[in-house]
């Protein structure tokens, strides 16, 4: 049975928050609420709330021309209306349009004999002002995301399991297609899988953490070429006691996380990966990507997400430490007697 991914090859969460109660908690925040929606709702409020708006102000410019008569003095040359040439509710729409985007075409204009109509210009003038921040600012944000600068941000398919300097390791391959570079680049990794404590209690979806350098500062990267991150599994370790038949069976989820700052722009960005426990290759390696050209080095992604087989023991990493330290000990045991001879 194919498990379920808690986190998309693609970076996704793949988590629906349901049954929330307290969802006046969306409003309290609106402006994150509003560069969270989806591009066609993020439109449509960006549209609405301008054509409202104009539609308001609008309605209100015909009202006051209304109850002070200007409609129905248009003939009357004498009569000085709130605005000139201001006939209907058409033509005080596109006057409210004028005043709040300050266009400005110089045919309808308001008179200084109607306080009112100054009083609803300012009103007019601020709010719009303020809608045009909120809006923009929101749009800005919305388009300077750099969720799509995590696209060029590549993790390798599979998780290999082989030795390095006689210990084995888990690892996987990370690369960026651009050429601008992301700044204190660090990388992470955690062990999702379900447990259950001593005292019975069940935990879905335990969250591990896993070393991938954090101590040495091995985990902090420059990602100019691509890189293998490895994890050495050690007695801290949640694979210290997993051998390749164990892996097999076993059922988890490894989340890969990618952190730095775009150099182009300055902001935060975070690209996310998993593999689960079938897309683990034991015994395997990844080919090398890097090759000297005459002045530079080139990088083939054709074969990023190769691997080759390599000799690699079946054991666990105890019982191969165990292994390791009975020949030395042998080793230690067999000098002497040699040297007695």
């Amino acid at each position: 049975r194919r498990r379920q991914r808690y986190v998309e090859k693609d970076g996704k969460c793949n988590v629906q928050h349901g049954n929330v109660r307290e969802t006046y908690r969306y409003l309290t925040d609106i402006f994150t609420t509003l560069v969270d929606l989806k591009w066609r709702f993020s439109l449509l409020v960006f549209i609405l709330a301008y054509a409202v708006t104009w539609l308001f102000f609008g309605l209100i410019w015909w009202f006051i021309a209304y109850c002070r008569g200007d409609l129905e003095h248009l003939e009357d040359h004498a009569w000085t209306p709130c605005v000139n040439n201001l006939n209907g509710f058409v033509s005080a729409f596109l006057f409210s349009i004028e005043t709040e985007t300050t266009i400005g075409y110089g045919h309808r204009v308001i008179t200084d004999q109607c306080p009112e109509g100054i009083v609803l210009l300012l009103l007019q003038a601020i709010l719009g002002s303020m809608v045009n921040a909120f809006m923009v600012g929101c749009m800005f944000v919305k388009i300077s995301q750099p969720n799509k600068r995590a696209e060029t941000l590549v993790f390798s398919s599979h998780a290999v399991v082989s030795l390095r300097d006689d210990r084995l390791c888990l690892m996987f391959r990370v690369g960026d297609l651009r050429d601008s570079h992301i700044v204190e680049a660090s990388i992470r990794a955690k062990l999702i899988k379900s447990k259950q404590t001593q005292e019975g209690e069940f935990i879905p979806l335990n969250q591990t953490d896993l070393s991938v350098g954090f101590e040495t500062g091995d985990d902090r990267l420059f990602l100019v070429s691509p890189l293998i991150i490895s994890h050495e599994i050690d007695e801290r370790s949640p694979f210290w006691d997993v051998s390749r038949h164990q892996l097999e069976k076993d059922d988890f989820e490894i989340v890969v996380i990618l952190e730095g700052m775009v150099e182009a722009t300055g902001m935060t960005c975070q690209a996310r990966s998993s593999y689960l426990a079938d897309e683990v290759l034991w015994g395997h390696r990844f080919t090398p990507l890097l090759s000297l050209e005459e002045g530079f080095y080139e990088v083939d992604y054709g074969g990023f997400h190769h691997t080759v087989a390599v000799p690699t023991p079946a054991c666990s990493a105890r019982q191969l430490a165990a292994a390791a330290a009975r020949r030395q000990a042998q080793l230690y045991w067999s000098i002497p007697s040699r040297l007695d001879q």
